[in-house]
């Protein structure tokens, strides 16, 4: 696999972990003036739509029992609330800023590629895509279930919880994952991130297999920002999600691009070793984007890279206090 290059690790982006918004003094000044206007009002544009989302998202599932909840959902409450949701979701990013999504190539239906697998990941506004993926499900943590709209939208979507910090709840996810891959059509189309963190999208880090243990056909989806300003990525370190929300609601508007590749079937040996598929897709994507294909991957709350059955820290202690007397001279 390709290790990060130098034109993608620099002193300022040491590694994919790391982002911060740059601005001229002209971009700042520009910014201030705007998000002074744009900024409360897109907002609260945004609230308005969540608040009328939220009771709607749970009215699809009301009085439902939970061997009926374990099912995908059918019949009117499928084709009533749906397209109110998407046109709803549309409309929330749509008042952020984001006036249109640009969309390359095909989406491929559900019985040639029951997952899409969609790359870089750089923060939380890159859920839009699941707006011209028709609300596909996701896997979610556990936790967002407290969420106040957020939670609802997850039942809503009858998604896949997992706990990072429950053993069991992972082997649980696993399972459930891999009986809807495997379905023939009976669940929806699935959408994952497979680098499971946000990330600069200068590299792909290593991907994580779980979209690949079925092994099924997956579409690789590649999302991008052509913007003159880069202010969606909220990373591990850098600008914080504050800041990205700010960023980007005081542009004027913001560019999306979503484009799907072509079906990715897979050999025998790959259907046989998840790892070995995750990494082929990554190669494929991370070509396509133009991008390094690395071995980094996020361990805990600690950037690493895999070196065979080692983890070593990008931000060692020891490699900082090299960087700190080299910049001593």
């Amino acid at each position: 696999m390709e290790k990060y290059d130098c034109h993608s690790a620099t002193q300022d982006y040491p590694h994919p972990f790391t982002h911060e918004v740059k601005l001229t003094r002209a971009q700042r000044i520009r910014g201030i003036i705007l998000g002074s206007i744009l900024f409360p009002l897109r907002i609260t544009l945004a609230a308005l739509f969540f608040l009328i989302i939220w009771p709607l998202a749970r009215l699809r599932l009301a009085g439902l029992s939970e061997e009926e909840r374990a099912r995908p959902v059918t019949g009117w409450r499928r084709w009533l609330f749906h397209p109110i949701i998407l046109l709803l979701s549309r409309a929330v990013f749509f008042s952020l800023g984001f006036l249109w999504v640009k969309v390359k190539g095909r989406r491929a239906d559900l019985k040639e590629a029951p997952v899409l697998v969609v790359a870089p990941h750089s923060g939380f506004l890159d859920m839009l895509v699941l707006c011209p993926t028709q609300l596909a499900t996701v896997v979610s943590r556990s936790e967002n279930t407290s969420l106040p709209v957020i939670g609802a939208l997850l039942e809503f979507n009858q998604s896949v919880l997992v706990s990072r910090k429950d053993p069991e709840s992972r082997k649980k996810a696993v399972t459930q994952l891999t009986e809807r891959l495997t379905s023939n059509g009976y669940w929806p189309q699935m959408l994952m991130f497979p680098e499971g963190t946000t990330t600069n999208g200068r590299a792909l880090i290593k991907f994580k297999p779980g979209a690949f243990l079925a092994g099924v056909p997956v579409q690789p989806v590649l999302l991008r920002y052509p913007n003159k300003l880069d202010t969606v990525r909220w990373t591990y370190k850098g600008t914080t999600w504050t800041e990205t929300l700010w960023h980007t609601t005081s542009q004027l508007y913001t560019n999306m691009t979503v484009e799907f590749l072509p079906v990715y079937n897979p050999s025998q040996e790959e259907k046989n070793d998840p790892n070995l598929y995750a990494d082929n897709v990554q190669k494929l994507m991370a070509k396509a984007l133009g991008v390094p294909a690395t071995d980094y991957v996020m361990e805990g709350r600690v950037p690493v890279s895999k070196l065979g059955g080692l983890s070593l820290p990008l931000e060692s202690p020891a490699r900082e206090t090299l960087s700190l007397l080299h910049r001593n001279g």
